[in-house]
């Protein structure tokens, strides 16, 4: 293919300061530059590879400790050439994840059947997890063209290392990606090999996005089933019911979770919002008001917080304080 004009003087750039220059930190920094340029263009990587060969001591010393987006890139494909297909996955999951918008997964290295061979079920489905890292969103027509290179990697790794709970971590990545049918087909899968947890709760999240709470609530329930003492799973069928203004039940799943785990702030904040929302009790309100900083997640503090300050007869001046926290 031709080199765009970024990438070609990154190339260009590269040659000079690895074989004239004897700088190989700005000479990776240059070939880099033009992988980002061209995933899809093999001369970056073969500098890449030269350089690697004729100074990996140098390079070696670079990578110590570094994290940067471009040296992370370079480990991606110095891995591959290390036949560390796992470690090169791992890298460009990272990388996708920070900057989703270039397709990485065009680099000849990724399609490269030594590749696919070689690339463990584990390391794919973590690497996969990784392009989520950074909260993108993925769902979108040219996000998914981009992404054709990993469907065909988790096609290719499913069929030869098939274990269902790396299967049920790649569904996660299938429906960010807004491949619904996809995500359950692999759910299937991983069910005909052995039916765990994951699955189920994966099952559940895909039918939430497509808006379906009672089938939400299904899987949620089939995954209790596998895994009666997951207090969490009380937590989500306690979400679901609450979304549908069922807070009666929702109060019912938070008592059973706390059966099992009765120190867990976050249950106990949605059980004190729920009732609080149930029943209008100014001491569950409270308990809210209590708990809430604690919670990890400010998204849904701010919603539980939104349930317990609709409830009933409540005073102004306690859910002007639940309010205060919502914007701390």
């Amino acid at each position: 293919m031709m080199l765009n004009r970024a990438a070609a003087a990154g190339v260009g750039l590269a040659r000079v300061m690895a074989h004239c220059g004897g700088n190989p930190t700005a000479a990776m920094h240059y070939v880099t530059g033009a992988i980002a340029s061209a995933p899809e263009a093999p001369e970056p990587y073969a500098i890449l590879a030269e350089l690697w060969e004729e100074q990996r001591t140098d390079l070696g010393e670079l990578f110590q400790g570094a994290d940067s987006l471009r040296t992370v890139l370079a480990q991606s494909y110095i891995s591959f050439l290390e036949n560390n297909m796992d470690g090169a996955v791992l890298a460009l999951g990272a990388v996708t994840g920070a900057q989703p918008t270039i397709v990485w997964a065009k680099a000849p290295w990724f399609s490269d059947a030594r590749f696919l061979d070689g690339v463990s079920a584990n390391a794919l489905a973590e690497a996969a997890m990784r392009t989520m890292d950074y909260g993108h969103d993925l769902d979108a027509h040219s996000m998914r063209e981009g992404f054709r290179p990993w469907f065909r990697a988790i096609e290719v790794v499913c069929d030869r290392e098939p274990l269902p709970e790396m299967m049920a971590k790649m569904a996660i990545f299938l429906r960010a990606c807004g491949l619904t049918d996809a995500s359950f087909a692999l759910c299937d899968r991983a069910d005909s090999i052995e039916r765990i947890m994951l699955t189920e709760v994966v099952r559940a999240g895909t039918w939430r996005k497509l808006g379906d709470p009672d089938q939400t609530a299904a899987a949620f329930q089939r995954a209790l089933a596998l895994d009666p003492a997951n207090w969490s799973l009380y937590l989500d069928l306690a979400d679901v019911r609450a979304e549908q203004g069922d807070f009666t039940t929702a109060v019912q799943f938070i008592d059973q979770g706390l059966e099992h785990e009765p120190t867990e702030v976050t249950l106990r904040a949605a059980g004190a919002a729920y009732r609080a929302r149930l029943t209008g009790s100014h001491d569950d309100l409270r308990e809210l008001i209590g708990l809430a900083p604690h919670l990890p997640n400010d998204s849904y503090r701010g919603l539980l917080i939104d349930h317990a300050c609709a409830g009933p007869a409540l005073p102004s001046e306690l859910i002007a304080e639940a309010r205060r926290l919502q914007n701390s």
